[in-house]
């Protein structure tokens, strides 16, 4: 198995809560976005972490992985779309005509983004000109016409950095790196960019969202190699139990004791918004915010039709 190291996956990690019937032998991938791009074009893990969007896209390209509803990361998406002051940019509307980066297209934070864009706000998304500086995760995918790579010998924070892009995603989604995910990317992507937030107050933004729409965006998901799950039909339920047990320890830890693990600070920050479990599990309890991935996948010109999510999804309980 290849996952993140997070406050909810520590237990699993370090060996104090085990996956019962099997004995599991973790591998380590260093950033785990490697390991999304290993695991759907060569299926090198019997049980990854994968990118929600990287997962829609490879099931319809037919990679024989199922997704169970363990989600080990999260966040929220007005933040993190950064543009330069002299772009013009003051509201969405304005993005567009515009040219914005992003690492690749199909990068779920953009996909979240986006789908805000174009459903809260009514941007025209194809009226944007979108770079990318990285292959997609699932080398078949055929992009949008208003889709293209940046030139060659150029990234997206040189891109920005020039005048030649209005704006851009930060961090790992676009300019805090440059080409594919390898050994000490994560370090530069802590960098501050010189460069503004489109929405200013986010968070405001974010929590009136959230309460409204009952979404709550989904990062690392779990998938299993399909065969693996015909074959031994425990494991689905293993790996929940498994994942539910890590994270309790987790919480109780956050709870009383506060930061302690690299992402505690994250969601001790949005526990009061989502009040008792910051990484809910489960399809009932996730409903909104999978119909919402989606459909935004859809209307982006990523998968060609909305499967129901339990089509994608087993729900092992």
């Amino acid at each position: 198995m290849a996952v993140g190291s997070y406050g909810c996956s520590e237990a699993i990690k370090d060996g104090r809560v085990p996956v019962e019937g099997i004995d599991l032998r973790l591998v380590e991938v260093q950033p785990i976005i490697a390991a999304f791009r290993r695991m759907v074009r060569n299926l090198e893990f019997d049980i990854c972490e994968l990118a929600p969007t990287t997962y829609v896209v490879a099931r319809f390209a037919g990679v024989p992985i199922t997704a169970l509803p363990i989600f080990v990361s999260r966040r929220f998406h007005h933040s993190g779309l950064l543009v330069r002051p002299d772009s013009g940019i003051g509201e969405p509307k304005d993005l567009e005509g515009k040219r914005l980066g992003v690492r690749a297209y199909s990068v779920t934070t953009g996909v979240w983004t986006r789908g805000i864009l174009m459903n809260e706000y009514g941007v025209d998304n194809d009226a944007i000109t979108w770079f990318v500086d990285d292959e997609e995760h699932v080398q078949s995918l055929r992009l949008p016409d208003n889709v293209q790579p940046v030139p060659e010998g150029m990234s997206l924070a040189d891109m920005l950095a020039q005048g030649r892009l209005d704006g851009g995603f930060g961090a790992r989604a676009g300019i805090g790196r440059k080409g594919a995910p390898t050994s000490g990317w994560e370090a530069k992507a802590s960098e501050p960019p010189p460069y503004r937030e489109l929405f200013e107050d986010a968070p405001r933004l974010e929590a009136e969202w959230y309460r409204r729409t009952g979404i709550y965006p989904v990062h690392g998901c779990i998938v299993v190699k399909t065969a693996l799950l015909e074959e031994h039909p425990f494991l689905a339920r293993s790996l929940f139990e498994a994942f539910e047990e890590a994270k309790t320890l987790w919480l109780d830890r956050l709870r009383t004791d506060g930061p302690a693990a690299p992402d505690h600070g994250k969601y001790a920050d949005i526990l009061p918004l989502v009040v008792d479990d910051p990484l809910p599990n489960g399809l009932d309890a996730n409903r909104a915010t999978l119909e919402a991935l989606v459909t935004y996948a859809w209307q982006q010109g990523l998968i060609p039709e909305r499967p129901p999510i339990e089509a994608l999804f087993l729900d092992p309980r």
